[in-house]
């Protein structure tokens, strides 16, 4: 793997994982339009401003140079929204998704990791979540990311188009260095909604739910640090590289910490208090999603190094101190 195309690279994850493929001394190129992303969050390679479903665009880059595999990170990502406008969901997850795949195809690129979601598997039916589990997404978000998965096994079996699915839990967390973090608008994540309570960004944060059959009766879910994810798509690149065939792999620590953990570690970290107001459940939050990645472990050989949720905390809370500042510095080229 030498020259890689990063679709949505000035994202919260693609761009963590546009530094790791610096790292690697990897050649990268990232595709963004800059409506979620961020310019000065692409700290290695080369940004091209532009949209995927532009396919005159894509044709240009892919004729540009030879690309070994193209990741795909660059969906709209709010289930609230997905429920009130589905067709903005279905046409730029899906259909978008579409563009770049027969792009890909017409340029002879076979190797394709693309960014799903454990919104796939909608309620529970039983916890911690494996491969196994039905899939009943109950949104239109999940319910988009699901049909990309069933267009790359079909993509697999007719045009030899091999991908991995990585279907994330909650990403958390920020650069170890504080190069990079979260920066949505409007954010939804709850561990930055806290520390932006903790900063006073915000006045409060709230508890959606205090009645769940959970020790403390708050929902509990599973924090997967960023920079475990974007180790996890560098090992499915090189499981590609391997010859490795399309399947999709869940990733999550397998640990679950409830809202009130989050709040009460925050605060130590922070060493401040934080201020919580008391909501109503939320229609379809389960309380618990938890994942079961032992597939990717056994597959991939993945390991996640940043597991505890203090250690989460402290990342995402070193960038919410930046928030505001100066833009990162871009670092030196690997040698």
């Amino acid at each position: 793997m030498q020259n890689i195309l990063v679709v949505g690279g000035a994202g919260y994850i693609g761009s963590h994982m546009v530094w790791l493929l610096g790292q690697h001394g990897v050649q990268a190129v990232t595709l963004d339009n800059l409506v979620a992303g961020h310019r000065d969050a692409v700290l290695h390679g080369e940004l091209r401003v532009g949209d995927v479903a532009d396919r005159a665009l894509l044709d240009q880059i892919l004729d540009s140079q030879r690309f070994d595999a193209v990741m795909h990170f660059a969906s709209f990502i709010q289930v609230g929204e997905s429920v009130l406008d589905p067709a903005k969901y279905y046409r730029n997850n899906v259909a978008t998704t579409l563009t770049l795949l027969d792009a890909m195809r017409d340029h002879g690129v076979r190797q394709f990791v693309f960014s799903s979601t454990a919104a796939l598997f909608g309620e529970p039916a039983y916890t911690p979540i494996d491969e196994k589990h039905p899939l009943q997404p109950i949104n239109p978000y999940g319910r988009s990311k699901w049909m990309v998965e069933q267009v790359l096994a079909d993509y697999a079996r007719a045009y030899g188009l091999q991908s991995v699915c990585l279907r994330y839990f909650n990403a958390a967390g920020a650069h170890p260095q504080g190069l990079l973090g979260e920066r949505h608008e409007p954010e939804t994540h709850l561990i930055p909604l806290v520390l932006q309570a903790a900063t006073g960004r915000r006045s409060h944060v709230t508890v959606f739910g205090r009645d769940y059959d959970t020790p403390d009766g708050t929902c509990i879910r599973d924090y997967v640090h960023v920079m475990d994810l974007a180790d996890a798509h560098w090992l499915a690149l090189q499981y590609l590289a391997r010859g490795g065939t399309a399947g999709a792999f869940n990733l999550g620590n397998g640990n679950g910490y409830s809202v009130q953990e989050v709040v009460d570690t925050a605060r130590r970290v922070t060493g401040r208090d934080i201020a919580v107001r008391e909501g109503p459940r939320r229609a379809g939050d389960p309380a618990r999603l938890v994942a079961d990645a032992a597939l990717a472990r056994q597959v991939l050989g993945w390991q996640p190094r940043h597991g505890s949720l203090e250690a989460i905390v402290r990342d995402a809370w070193q960038w919410e101190c930046r928030a505001g500042g100066p833009a990162p510095r871009r670092p030196p080229e690997p040698a």
